[in-house]
């Protein structure tokens, strides 16, 4: 509905990309026809069967966040030093957004921090959450000069930070939104990619796959689990060149 009231009778061809929990949504949705013209499909670090044996992982990942934060400025901090992320940039753009601020909230503001990777619980290396690499070094600018442009001068002014979304709440659904997204994504008949953090990540069926040239795959080094924050510049690149070569747009 939002497609048609968007672009009425002349739609141009469109390009689904989903990362995580949103490339397992973006893989049903293409494959159910959803989309009215579909031109292309981006997975951005998302495999059915390491998707599956990590979801165990993810409960005690998400109790381990904190549940509060001070201010937003707290927020970026967190994210870049847990190793959640590693690009303080995208962590000034992304972190505001994840947060909402309430004037009050009946919870102990002590609640645990995992602002010290070697107090983090540990995570399989093919776990969907947005897990640490702490070798690789922080992008942009240092912690020491964060500044948040524009998102920081409410949080000076009295109450809290904590998530906009309460992802516990959709445990039910963990389950149903993976199994059988590597068929399902392998059956959509549009040009396919998709974007590892990592070449472990990859299962039977997917390898089996690439390898008869049924998706194009890049493996990104360097980033964690949300690729496309990390790296935005490679990602870019990798969608750039698919829409080129197909002639869904034009380099400049």
């Amino acid at each position: 509905d939002v497609i048609f009231a968007l672009f009425k009778d002349s739609i141009p061809p469109l390009v689904l990309i989903g990362h995580s929990m949103g490339g397992a949504i973006a893989v049903h949705t293409a494959a159910k026809g959803g989309v009215p013209n579909l031109a292309a499909l981006f997975l951005i670090d998302v495999v059915e069967a390491t998707a599956l044996e990590s979801l165990s992982h993810m409960q005690s990942f998400l109790s381990s966040r904190p549940q509060t934060f001070r201010n937003v400025e707290h927020a970026i901090e967190w994210s870049v030093r847990s190793g959640q992320m590693k690009n303080l940039q995208s962590a000034r753009i992304s972190m505001p957004k994840q947060i909402k601020r309430v004037e009050s909230i009946e919870m102990d503001l002590s609640t645990p921090r995992s602002e010290s990777p070697s107090k983090k619980p540990h995570l399989s290396s093919n776990s969907i959450s947005e897990e640490e690499e702490t070798n690789t070094p922080v992008k942009q600018t240092s912690l020491g000069s964060l500044q948040c442009e524009g998102h920081c001068a409410s949080s000076r002014s009295g109450g809290i930070y904590e998530w906009r979304i309460d992802l516990m709440k959709t445990k039910p659904f963990w389950k149903g939104w993976f199994e059988g997204i590597s068929k399902l994504f392998l059956t959509c008949a549009v040009p396919k990619v998709l974007i590892l953090a990592g070449v472990e990540r990859l299962d039977k069926e997917l390898t089996v796959a690439h390898m008869q040239g049924k998706f194009q795959l890049h493996v990104l080094s360097g980033c964690g689990h949300i690729v496309h924050e990390d790296l935005p510049e490679k990602v870019a690149d990798v969608i750039g060149g698919l829409l080129t070569r197909h002639k869904l747009a034009m380099s400049k």
